[in-house]
């Protein structure tokens, strides 16, 4: 069995971190930080156990932010110096977060140093929820740096709906003020930064729908390999909802001349159990044509109405009068993102975003629920 991600954090980090501040700080008691720390921390959960390091910082380094953020900074990693790297960094973000605030250059100057080492995507958003315009003229700047962790931090620490983080309203609201940056990194070297712009954009989509299809758009033409496949990532959840623009920039727009049909093996399902069905694609036309096919499972919900969900089929392409079988079976088994209720459910196909053919089908669950 996999160890419990609490344990990335713990007495031996707590011990670790005592070490560097002592060795960065010359009165600093590393007895009694660890008495704030030691008799409590393995009854919490890790981002609680990050917690109860920043908390026990607060109380032992100096009140002066600016003094505590030199000290902070002698326990990185540089030249000659080990420091402190991976999680032991979790507690350094939140201590910042919580003490910064007022010294905004300070302290996204000690993030930035920091996430070489450790992510800060999570550090910096409380400074740009405070102040977006002078958070954001400082994280711009970051674009051109040549650490490629500082870089990714301006776009990931900028995604309007970045998971696990505190969400940033104004830029769900209005996101403009962070494409630029978006811009200036679509073509990074590097493609762990190249893959955070797509996620950021994504983020966009799914408030700002027609916005990414336009960047989409604009940013299409002349693209290499690697900015091609970073549009096609940023458009996803666009292309899984059938956003015809966005199917429209990668050449799936919708298809008179292609029909489908649909085979159900068998109408009920049990559960746990498998719906098996087979897609039948032909190309009426005269032309070559790319069909992405996707399919929507209708769950019934407790009230006894559907609710969608996308799921992911195939792209393929068909030549004039072709004819393609596809065979899916599609699972139900106990998730714990989904509570499954018995009765009527539906299948739907759907061809380049758009709904061709459907079925019902029952679905029989002994209690309605998956346990």
């Amino acid at each position: 069995m996999a160890e419990a991600l609490k344990h990335l954090i713990g007495p031996g980090t707590a011990r670790d971190t005592a070490d560097a501040v002592a060795g960065a700080f010359s009165t600093f008691d590393p007895d009694a930080f660890l008495d704030d720390i030691l008799p409590v921390i393995d009854g919490l959960e890790l981002m609680q156990r990050g917690q109860c390091i920043a908390n026990a910082l607060s109380r032992h380094l100096p009140d002066d932010f600016e003094a505590a953020a030199t000290i902070l900074h002698l326990c990185l990693p540089a030249p000659g110096r080990a420091g402190l790297s991976g999680w032991a960094l979790l507690s350094f973000n939140q201590y910042i977060a919580a003490h910064g605030r007022d010294h905004m250059e300070t302290a996204l100057g000690l993030l930035k140093a920091l996430t070489p080492h450790f992510t800060a995507e999570f550090g910096i958003r409380p400074f740009i929820a405070d102040d977006q315009e002078k958070a954001l003229a400082i994280i711009a700047g970051w674009v051109k740096d040549p650490n490629h962790h500082v870089r990714r931090l301006a776009s990931e620490g900028t995604r309007p709906r970045l998971p696990w983080a505190m969400r940033l309203p104004r830029l769900v609201q209005d996101p403009s003020p962070i494409l630029p940056i978006l811009e200036a990194l679509i073509d990074d070297e590097e493609d762990y930064v190249r893959r955070s712009v797509a996620n950021s954009l994504n983020d966009i989509a799914k408030d700002h729908p027609d916005l990414v299809a336009d960047f989409v758009e604009r940013h299409s033409a002349g693209a290499s390999k690697d900015r091609l496949w970073l549009l096609k990532h940023a458009s996803r959840t666009l292309i899984k909802k059938g956003h015809g623009k966005a199917l429209a920039n990668f050449g799936l727009a919708p298809l008179d001349d292609v029909t489908a049909s649909l085979t159900l093996e068998r109408g009920h399902v049990g559960f746990p159990g498998e719906l098996a069905f087979e897609v039948r694609l032909s190309n009426t036309g005269k032309d070559m044509r790319t069909a992405l096919v996707d399919y929507v499972i209708h769950h019934q919900k407790k009230d006894g109405s559907l609710s969608p969900k996308v799921f992911k089929g195939k792209s393929l392409q068909l030549k004039p009068g072709e004819s393609v079988t596809i065979a899916k079976r599609h699972a139900f088994r106990p998730i714990t993102t989904r509570v499954y209720h018995p009765g009527g459910h539906r299948l739907e196909i759907m061809v380049n975003g758009v709904v061709q053919t459907g079925a019902d089908f029952s679905l029989g669950v002994s209690d309605g629920r998956e346990d």
